[in-house]
């Protein structure tokens, strides 16, 4: 079995008029929330064996904050690759996963993560699915189990959303 981890960079500044969008940083809430969605990964026991994040200032500080839960850290490296990536180059990146690897996480941006999860996830509870398809919020995390063992043979409608939490819906359920 494998599990997919996919996170959307917590909430950060506009964008500023001549400023580079990959060089925006999280906001107070966008800090808070990324601790808070670390902690709940940890606690639920959602520790990825690896990480890998685009290389936008904004996703490098979500992991910055959330990754302060775990102990040791997991390993984790950057890949301009995953910048605005396409749900097909996403797709690509987790296919390159070792094999050793059986929890990923992967944080980005949407819509191309978004879009990722919705063409995964054949299965998994209803509400939850309806509740993705609507909109996967900053700093929203998506878990996806699948009934392989190797990340190469990821392909579309494969995987069973195990859950979906923002922390919105943290909050909501405290």
């Amino acid at each position: 079995m494998r599990r997919l981890l996919l996170l959307r960079h917590a909430k950060a500044e506009r964008s500023a008029a001549g400023a580079a969008d990959q060089e925006r940083n999280l906001i107070e809430r966008g800090r808070s929330d990324a601790g808070k969605i670390g902690r709940y990964m940890a606690a639920h026991g959602l520790v990825p064996d690896r990480v890998l994040l685009s290389t936008a200032l904004r996703c490098r500080q979500t992991w910055a904050h959330a990754a302060e839960a775990f102990r040791p850290q997991p390993p984790a490296a950057s890949s301009p690759a995953l910048y605005n990536a396409t749900p097909q180059a996403l797709l690509a990146a987790v296919r390159e996963t070792p094999a050793a690897a059986r929890t990923l996480l992967v944080i980005g941006h949407n819509p191309g993560l978004h879009e990722l999860a919705l063409l995964l996830i054949a299965a998994g509870d209803v509400e939850e699915r309806e509740r993705l398809r609507e909109k996967l919020p900053t700093c929203g995390l998506v878990a996806i189990d699948f009934a392989f063992d190797d990340w190469v043979t990821l392909h579309p409608r494969c995987g069973r959303l195990e859950r979906f939490v923002s922390p919105r819906t943290l909050a909501a359920t405290s």
